[in-house]
This record gives structure tokens, C-alpha cells and sequence, in this order.
């Protein structure tokens, strides 16, 4: 992990609420909900959503990206198409949100970077079984207390929980970031991967992809250019990627 970036993309997580007027106590209020709903050792009698049982999510999927030869972040603006090429061996995949939805028959992401905007995605991604790093912040309480009581029902896929608080949580991560793209991002540097390797697909700056939530546009834009500053901070060679009309 780059110590060095992983403050300052956790830091600007400070100034996005600053820019949107969004208060701390919420975020903290979100995580700290989260957090309790995971305080069991069968929390919503899901064993394998224990504190230990994640952490060996964690740990399998930190493996699997260690020692993958190329990984691709597949984001909202991404189309099928784009998965039509050859892909180095070795290549793995992980999708933030909704883009889980563009992935073809036989691509398989490794987890889905989440704050829980994917809908019916989301929903068959975890009836698949897919790992999901669920993510809390003020705004979406709503949307993770009704959606994992329904994981624990139908799918209870593997879980890894995040926040963006600087709040400490046993068995919750801050690995700094802002959008599910970024974020995504940030999880693999938090996670000591060499960025170097990572490919990103079905980023843009100024188009609002097929594969995001229900979402006012003018802030989503707004979102957008703080996605790019994350994105070029963690790596300046990331901008090549980022789509712009």
C-alpha cells in the first residue's frame, strides 16, 4: 500500500463534502450503522458475513488481484462492446456498481466496488455469488438496510463493508475515494496492488454511462470531475483512459 496516497484520497474525502455541503454525521452515522448490523457471529444468520469470515473475503480477493498480470476497473459509461477484444492472460476484472450488468456471459468480476446504486445488477451479482465491497456514506442508510436483509434471503453473496468516515471500525475500511469508480481504484492501492497493472474501462468525465443509478445530472457531472482528480492523483496515466467529448 502507498501510505503516502492513501491519506491523501481519504483527505479528499473531506473536501467532496465540503464542495456538496454534506455533513460528516451522516457518513458517520451510515458506517456506524453498518458496522452494528455486522456485530453477531451469524449477523442476519449469514455465517460467512462474520468479522472473521469477511476477512478471509478480503484476503482471497486481495490475492487473486496479487497476482493477476493485468486487471481491468469496468465503470458505469461502458458498453458490451467493449469487452470484445483479447485480454492478456492472466487479466482480471472488477466492476464498480451497475457495470457488473455489462459484463458478458463468461467474465466474472472479481468483487463489485459498491454503494449500492447497481439495482437488479447488484441483486443478480450476489445471487451469482460475487464478491461485493459494500460501501457506506450518509446517503445511502436507506438502500443497505433494505437490500442485505434481502442478500441474506436470496444470495448472500461474500462481503467486504467499507466507509469514508476517519472513524475506526472492526472489520470496515476506509480505502479513501469518492464515486464507485475511484473508489474501486483506491481499494486496489489499499490493497498494496501495483497500479501500473490496472486498466480502466467506462470512465468519463462529462457523460452520464448506461450503467449508472437514478441520479440528478447536474450533480453527477459535478461528481465526475472528482472522480478524474482521484483517478490522475493515484496514477497520472490513468487520465489516458478517461473518456472526454
Amino acid at each position: 500500500m502507498d501510505e503516502s496516497l492513501l491519506t491523501q484520497v481519504i483527505d479528499i474525502q473531506n473536501d467532496v463534502r465540503a464542495a456538496f455541503g454534506w455533513p460528516y454525521k451522516d457518513d458517520v452515522k451510515s458506517a456506524n450503522g453498518l458496522y452494528q448490523l455486522f456485530q453477531t457471529s451469524e449477523p442476519l444468520g449469514v455465517a460467512h458475513w462474520s468479522n472473521e469470515a469477511r476477512q478471509h473475503t478480503l484476503g482471497t480477493v486481495r490475492d487473486v488481484l496479487r497476482k493477476s498480470h493485468h486487471i481491468v476497473v469496468v465503470g458505469a459509461a461502458t458498453a458490451q462492446g467493449d469487452f470484445n477484444r483479447e485480454w492478456p492472460r492472466g487479466t482480471s476484472f472488477i466492476a464498480a456498481d451497475g457495470a457488473v450488468g455489462a459484463f458478458p456471459d463468461g467474465i466474472k468480476p472479481v468483487c463489485v466496488v459498491t454503494d449500492l446504486d447497481g439495482a437488479e445488477h447488484l441483486d443478480r451479482a450476489a445471487s451469482a455469488g460475487v464478491t461485493l465491497v459494500v460501501h457506506a456514506h450518509g446517503d445511502n442508510q436507506h438502500r443497505w438496510e433494505r437490500m442485505i436483509p434481502q442478500w441474506a434471503e436470496n444470495g448472500q453473496p461474500p462481503l467486504v463493508l467499507t466507509h469514508q468516515t476517519g472513524e475506526s471500525y472492526e472489520g470496515m475500511y476506509n480505502p479513501g475515494g469518492f464515486t464507485d469508480g475511484d473508489r474501486a481504484a483506491c481499494f486496489l492501492n489499499w490493497l498494496g496492488i501495483d497500479l501500473n497493472k490496472v486498466e480502466l474501462v467506462g470512465f468519463s468525465t462529462d457523460t452520464i454511462g448506461p450503467w449508472s443509478g437514478s441520479t440528478n445530472e447536474e450533480q453527477k457531472i459535478r461528481k465526475l470531475t472528482w472522480m478524474q482528480r482521484i483517478l490522475e492523483l493515484l496514477n497520472g496515466d490513468f487520465s489516458k483512459f478517461i473518456a472526454q467529448k
